[in-house]
């Protein structure tokens, strides 16, 4: 078991520095701290740290109102997760946000629906967080298998569900309002939390959010236009079907550059060397699925995106985290006090005559995973930091 600090949780600190004015001069003026020494314990990069140190820390947090003496030392410390469902379940609050289409058929215009290959990943995503993947009966403790008990159980204190308009939904500026709005709500929102967005940036908005952010790059705003396709901001590419909704996006789009257009449709990645790979043999049998998260420990802060690029692509995907969660652990990068984990999983269905599997919920296929090498979102990180 490890434990991560969680200074900059309780100190409400962020990356943006228009967001965090004068946090480390304050704690170096008042605990004599090293300022380089400060900004590693708000990054949770240190190993140790002196008592002397951790009770000057404990006295700035309690003289300024982030926490009291009876929460002290303990509410500086969390276990760190150990696998794919515990990085979720050790979240206090967990917020699942999913894309809403109208029936414009339908006479009463409160009439709209959730896709349901997006509730199927839902109902997944909340088997995984509340069983552990179905593991939650037994866990591993200093090599030996112990009973897990509701008390050490672990499991969010709150959930909630957030519903954002679809892309074509409503006014472009009315689904790009409404989406802002959920991730705003969700990063001014106190404490140890997780924001997961069901499908692509097809049908949900806040998902082009989370990939914008981590990226450092404009949301809802295409790069089809970028001179070469080492230029995008994101390591990994959505290339609409030519029928599909195209909405403005940094991640979706037709062209990867000026360069590279006359794509087929698909999910592209950038390989360590710099070359975009498109995942797929074009075959009718085969699917596509993307999983990225960004976790930010000394934060208590986890962003993730989980979709298909197709219906069927995100309840295959759904069947994968069932039984497969282990592909999406550890994340690929871990620097600059960032986790990020980046995989695209294509499924090959069985060779055969086609099923009518509209309603199917446990889908065979083979699933091959792919990590996003770290050599590509590195390149991407240093840009944003440069």
């Amino acid at each position: 078991m490890q434990y991560s600090f969680r200074l900059a949780e309780l100190l409400g600190h962020v990356p943006d520095p228009r967001k965090r004015p004068g946090t480390i001069k304050a704690i170096v003026e008042y605990t004599g701290l090293d300022r380089h020494q400060v900004a590693a314990l708000l990054k949770n990069e240190v190993k140790y740290i002196p008592l002397k140190a951790l009770s000057r820390l404990c006295d700035f947090l309690i003289e300024h109102g982030h926490a009291t003496a009876e929460q002290l030392p303990g509410a500086l410390f969390a276990v760190e997760p150990e696998n794919f469902w515990e990085l979720l379940a050790r979240r206090k609050r967990l917020e699942m946000c999913v894309g809403v289409r109208k029936d414009v058929s339908a006479e009463n215009p409160d009439v709209s629906y959730v896709v349901a290959s997006d509730s199927v990943l839902l109902g997944e995503l909340l088997n995984g967080v509340t069983t552990l993947g179905g593991t939650a009966k037994l866990r591993k403790s200093d090599g030996n298998m112990a009973t897990i008990t509701s008390d050490n159980l672990p499991q969010p204190e709150h959930l909630k569900q957030s519903l954002v308009w679809s892309p074509g939904q409503a006014e472009e500026s009315e689904v790009s309002r409404r989406a802002k709005s959920v991730y705003d709500g969700f990063s001014d929102s106190k404490g140890d939390k997780a924001l997961v967005g069901i499908g692509s940036t097809k049908s949900n908005p806040v998902v082009e959010i989370v990939l914008a952010r981590a990226f450092n790059c404009d949301p809802f705003t295409s790069q089809d236009n970028v001179e070469t396709s080492a230029e995008r901001a994101v390591p990994f590419f959505l290339r609409y079907r030519d029928d599909d909704p195209h909405p403005g996006s940094c991640i979706s789009g037709l062209n990867l550059s000026k360069g590279d257009s006359n794509l087929k449709a698909g999910i592209y990645y950038e390989d360590a060397d710099g070359k975009w790979v498109r995942c797929g043999d074009d075959k009718a049998r085969e699917e596509v699925a993307f999983v990225f998260y960004v976790h930010r420990e000394s934060q208590g802060r986890l962003e993730m995106v989980l979709g298909g690029f197709s219906g069927r692509a995100t309840r295959l995907l759904a069947r994968a985290l069932a039984t497969r969660a282990e592909d999406f652990w550890p994340p690929v990068y871990d620097a600059q006090g960032l986790q990020i984990g980046a995989y695209i999983v294509q499924f090959t269905m069985p060779a055969g005559k086609k099923e009518v599997d509209i309603l199917r919920t446990d889908l065979v296929a083979t699933a091959d995973v792919t990590p996003i090498p770290a050599e590509a979102i590195a390149r991407r990180l240093e840009k944003r930091s440069s």
